[in-house]
């Protein structure tokens, strides 16, 4: 049996002079050790080896989105960084795993001896999720051991620490952007970053996502109705080190409607790339898909070739509306990267991220009479009630405006 550290040690049973008792007493000790000890059949599977087993024959065949599947296997790369994943699985106790996800949770030393920041609790919860479909699956179908630890675990909550004595201003969750600060946001960046202009006005005039206005073709876009279709959405996939396009968060397709404003933006940035193409000539890209398969899962990988290289048979052509001069696709991971130098660089948006011009075309919209439900038909939410959460934490102006009613109450309107 094992020890409190996991290490094997003999334990003796006294027997009797009777054959039948001896066995009886047998039969007891095996009772007494498969319902309180581990059973592992193969003595020395690991938890990484555990985990990835998981991830081949069950994980990766299963019925989740490819965008879940991703998160989980970047979630098991991260424990496999960490001592926990060397250590037999036999071995593991509730308490091992509960000592790894309060590390994660509240940060502290890690095994490399950095000192690091707890993990959002969305990471948390994707951790916690992985080790238990995973020593699940190792109760059954695999029968490794015999009950699965994690059922005894508690995700904690970090505290949060309030100075009761500080000057700083409360923060209020992500703020919309003022018209005056965007156009002073597009004039920053046609100095410093030109490519990112046209998915930053789109997201502002038509609320998509990153991956959404990346994922955005010519094709999905009707200027005489003025109106996109929402279709696909484009993100890294850390595991196969390529850019891959595939459905929207919701797997939904959505109409967005638009206005005279975002219409000539579309038109200007429509001749400007035919004007590019013709510059650049056979130097200019071209961008493609082609459909690869892992498992039962079917992807869509993203490529782009000059006109001097020959295109494979499996390729197929693609026409996405952000582009950088030389016809490749403005990807999100660059237009990230583009977001975090304006708010190391640009007075006033030391905050600023792609995702807050969603919360700004949401705030605009219902600030100025807009229906939410049409407002969530828009954006894509699941439920209203998403939507209004996003304007109720965001607009400082709408919370003054409902403090403000008790004035009449009061008679001081």
């Amino acid at each position: 049996v094992e020890d409190a550290s996991g290490n094997l040690v003999q334990k003796e049973y006294a027997g009797t002079e009777s054959k039948s008792e001896t066995e009886k007493l047998l039969r007891q000790a095996m009772d007494d050790y498969e319902s309180k000890k581990f059973v592992a059949k193969t003595d020395n599977l690991t938890v990484g080896e555990l985990l990835d087993m998981w991830a081949e024959e069950e994980l990766k065949v299963g019925t989740l989105s490819n965008g879940t599947v991703e998160n989980y296997l970047g979630a098991i790369r991260c424990i496999k960084k960490h001592p926990i994943a060397e250590r037999k699985l036999k071995t593991v106790t509730a308490e091992h795993l509960q000592a790894f996800l309060d590390l994660l949770t509240f940060g502290g030393e890690f095994p490399d001896g950095k000192v690091r920041k707890g993990y959002s609790k969305d990471y948390i919860h994707s951790f916690s999720a992985v080790l238990q479909q995973a020593f699940r699956f190792a109760v059954f179908p695999k029968q490794l051991i015999t009950f699965n630890p994690m059922q005894y675990i508690k995700l904690k909550k970090q505290a949060e620490d309030v100075d009761l004595f500080s000057d700083d201003e409360v923060e209020e969750g992500i703020q919309p952007i003022s018209h005056e600060d965007y156009e002073r946001l597009i004039e920053y960046l046609k100095v410093k970053n030109p490519p990112a202009i046209l998915p930053i006005q789109i997201a502002y005039y038509a609320g998509l996502r990153i991956g959404e206005v990346c994922g955005l073709t010519w094709q999905d876009i009707n200027l005489e109705e003025q109106c996109l279709t929402i279709k696909r959405s484009i993100r890294y996939d850390g595991t196969k080190h390529k850019n891959i396009i595939g459905p929207t968060k919701r797997k939904k397709v959505r109409i967005v409607d638009f206005g005279d404003t975002l219409t000539e933006i579309l038109k200007t940035a429509r001749k400007k790339q035919l004007k590019s193409r013709m510059q650049y000539g056979e130097l200019y890209h071209r961008n493609f898909y082609k459909e690869a398969q892992d498992k039962n899962r079917v992807y869509y990988e993203y490529y782009h070739l000059d006109g001097t290289e020959e295109i494979p048979v499996d390729y197929k052509e693609i026409s996405f509306v952000c582009l950088r001069p030389d016809g490749c696709l403005e990807l999100p991971s660059t237009l990230s990267i583009a977001c975090r130098s304006v708010a190391k660089r640009l007075d006033g948006f030391e905050n600023f991220h792609f995702h807050q011009l969603r919360h700004t075309y949401t705030s605009n919209l219902l600030s100025n009479g807009a229906a939410p439900k049409d407002v969530q038909e828009l954006l894509g939410h699941s439920d209203v009630s998403t939507t209004m959460n996003v304007y109720a934490h965001s607009t400082r102006k709408a919370k003054r405006n409902s403090a403000r009613l008790l004035d009449k109450v009061a008679g001081n309107d």
